[in-house]
């Protein structure tokens, strides 16, 4: 009964205490460490002790870890190799050399410098993906960038962890030769571990799966998460390398999404238990006999990573704005300090009584961070923020422009790249600044420019141009910039991307050589593909959707001749649905489509 009584305590605290944190915006990574100050031995004294929970709760930071893991697969790595190995490297040493420094300073043996300068430099995952998936910035570029270095950290704290079990066993006087033999025994448990695992792990999840007990397979991954951070702690080594392992070897298998979405809801579970264990085991009569030492320390730290987390990120070319959300986002010290400060006193590498300073001073920092984000965007981020008042990009070349693209978004960047690959000259514009930033970042040749003023077609030299591709969707851009070239330049071949038939329609009136109706073209696409599921041959399939295309071009074309001059650019619902009505109407009239063959059955015999 004590242990039902122990787990309705953490529910209710749980269940209080982060949807009011929530609420007050501070997080709920902040609730979880409140609610375990509360009811731990300190406050409340409903628990007398966290350690037991404290270790159970370390479940939630092995899956934290076995899904950073399976995020990092190569072609990620890749893909953010400049980001992860250059921003953050430099993040991590700008902010780690000052507090060593310090440490070594105060008296601290090496071992203690590195292990201290390193846990505070290394930010929390938790709470940075969370303020930044809260505000819907990961995908902004400092999103990106701050995703990097929490990449980062967890390639820079293998050593560290593979490190502390050998050091510690040298302190206790084991000769050179020991180590070197420990050393190479690691090398070759985990050699052992990766070669296995790409061997046995993509078969077992294949037999596995073959069941279709959702279950089996989530208990399977359980079993590879736990079961390779046992074999990797039976070598000496920290539990968490084990389970970010197993991440690792199962990023690139055709399983990985499945694992994710069936482990995830345990690792949220068990993290936000390891944070109340947290809370619980905060020292809060250590914070009342040195709150100023603690403070100031706390203090120190936030102030030093916020600078330098600011300046590493406008070096690396980050907007003054987004280098204040980055360095916002990672001020404190992280999860994974909590595990290698306790790993450290474990193995006798740093003394309890720091390790006890340390871990208040992370806590401290965790807390400080959702507030210093309110005030970063508060105060900060809006004067900062020099998007509204940029000037525009002088487009003027002494070539003409090739083909002249208004839009680069995923329409306008596909036609660049088949215009590009077919080796003709294209000059792109667009009055999103973040957009041309990012693009050009990557070489291409954008402008930040409103294409619907005529003095930037005028510098563009459009009445040049070899076509004019219109490829924004948004109707009423699209319009102004349609009528602003038919205007000054009424010649030159204009082609167009539409939001639908009306916005088609409109465009047709502006003399546009060639209309494109976006969705009703992937439309057709994804048609052809589902005849096909549908047991269709793939030539039935394809003359099916021909069909339909002639049957909507005369049907476009009839619509157009008594539609055009009174039908509104945005009709409201009413209309759209009338007209919906009509077409059914007149698509019946159309001969029906013939699939040339019976659908299959699933055995593949055809029935009539």
């Amino acid at each position: 009964m004590e242990i039902l009584q122990e787990v309705t305590i953490l529910l209710v605290a749980a269940v209080i205490a982060v949807p009011l944190f929530q609420w007050l915006g501070l997080g709920s990574t902040l609730g979880y460490l409140a609610a375990g100050v509360v009811i731990g031995p300190h406050v409340l004294g409903l628990f007398s002790e966290a350690e037991e929970l404290l270790d159970l709760s370390k479940v939630g930071v092995l899956l934290l870890l076995f899904l950073v893991g399976l995020e990092l697969a190569p072609s990620k790595l890749l893909s953010l190799r400049r980001d992860i190995f250059g921003l953050g490297i430099l993040q991590v040493a700008a902010t780690a050399l000052p507090i060593g420094v310090a440490a070594w300073w105060l008296g601290a043996d090496w071992w203690t410098v590195i292990l201290v300068a390193f846990g505070l430099a290394f930010p929390s995952t938790a709470f940075a993906l969370q303020v930044l998936s809260e505000r819907g910035e990961l995908g902004a570029r400092h999103g990106k960038a701050a995703y990097a270095v929490l990449l980062f950290k967890y390639l820079a704290i293998l050593p560290l962890m593979a490190a502390i079990p050998l050091v510690g066993a040298g302190l206790e006087g084991v000769s050179s030769t020991d180590l070197l033999l420990g050393m190479l025994q690691t090398v070759l448990v985990l050699a052992a571990v990766v070669v296995g695992g790409h061997y046995l792990l993509r078969p077992l999840f294949r037999t596995v799966a073959a069941t279709g007990a959702t279950e089996v397979f989530t208990a399977a991954t359980l079993l590879v998460v736990l079961g390779t951070a046992l074999v990797i702690e039976a070598a000496g080594l920290e539990m968490a390398l084990g389970a970010f392992l197993a991440g690792v070897l199962l990023a690139d298998s055709e399983y990985r999404h499945e694992i994710y979405a069936n482990i995830n809801p345990f690792k949220g579970l068990l993290l936000g238990l390891f944070f109340l264990a947290v809370g619980m085991s905060a020292d809060l009569g250590l914070l009342a006999s040195m709150p100023a030492q603690l403070l100031g320390m706390t203090a120190a730290l936030l102030a030093l990573k916020l600078a330098t987390t600011y300046a590493v990120g406008r070096y690396w070319g980050l907007e003054p704005v987004g280098a204040s959300r980055l360095a916002a986002a990672l001020p404190q010290g992280g999860e994974l300090a909590f595990v290698l400060f306790s790993l450290a006193a474990t193995y006798g590498v740093m003394g309890a009584t720091t390790m006890d300073i340390m871990v208040a001073v992370v806590t401290l920092s965790m807390a400080a961070t959702p507030p210093i984000v309110a005030l970063n965007e508060r105060f900060l981020a809006p004067r900062l923020d020099t998007d509204t008042t940029r000037a525009y990009d002088d487009p003027s070349s002494e070539e003409g422009p090739g083909v002249v693209i208004a839009g680069f978004g995923r329409f306008g960047q596909m036609m660049g790249r088949l215009l590009h690959s077919a080796g003709i000259r294209f000059t792109a514009l667009d009055a999103n600044p973040r957009q041309v930033d990012f693009v050009r970042r990557y070489g291409n040749e954008i402008f930040y420019a409103d294409a619907a003023k005529p003095e930037v077609l005028q510098a563009v030299k459009a009445g040049e141009a070899d076509a004019f591709i219109l490829a924004m969707d948004r109707v009423d851009d699209s319009m102004r910039i349609a009528e602003t070239l038919r205007r000054y330049y009424p010649n030159v071949p204009l082609y167009a991307i539409a939001s639908d038939a009306h916005h088609a329609w409109h465009l047709q009136d502006l003399r546009a050589e060639g209309v494109v109706r976006e969705a009703f073209t992937v439309s057709l696409g994804l048609g052809e593909d589902v005849l096909a599921g549908l047991g269709w041959s793939q030539e039935a399939a394809q003359e099916a959707v021909n069909q339909f295309r002639e049957h909507e071009a005369v049907l476009m074309e009839e619509r157009y001749a008594v539609q055009s001059e009174r039908t509104s650019l945005k009709p409201d619902d009413e209309e759209r649905a009338a007209e919906l009505e009509n077409l059914f109407e007149a698509d019946l009239d159309e001969e029906p489509i013939d699939s040339e063959q019976e659908p299959l059955d699933e055995s593949g015999t055809q029935h009539p």
